[in-house]
């Protein structure tokens, strides 16, 4: 099992910056690809960004060149750097890590961390 921890949400003005942390802990061998999506109100959850195990990276249209992933397979953690944040990345943040052991694939989510930018 693997358990992800979040951190690093909270209320930010337009224009500003937040860095978002997520840490696993148990089983993180197998641990390949991880990634941040978010969910507004009344909307379905949407991928923001991932990286897989070797460093590639995918964003959503809508945050290139204002955010990055990164992440310690040491420490089984993935960052989210967030900056000129908009009214519009109002969301819950979620964290997700996928895991393959033998030929089974197993997805594990954080909790969620709200992220909320307004003046």
């Amino acid at each position: 099992q693997v358990q992800l921890v979040e951190s690093g949400g909270g209320l930010v003005q337009p224009g500003g910056s937040l860095r978002l942390s997520c840490a696993a802990s148990g089983s993180i061998e197998g641990i390949t690809v991880v990634g941040w999506y978010r969910q507004a109100p009344g909307k379905q959850r949407d991928m923001v960004s991932t990286i897989t195990t070797g460093g590639s990276t995918n964003y959503a249209d809508s945050v290139k060149g204002r955010f990055t992933i990164s992440r310690d397979n040491a420490k089984g953690t993935v960052y989210l750097q967030m900056n000129s944040l908009k009214p519009e990345d109002t969301a819950v943040y979620y964290c997700r890590m996928d895991r393959e052991v033998s030929t089974w694939r197993y997805i594990y989510w954080g909790q969620g961390t709200q992220v909320t930018v307004s003046s």
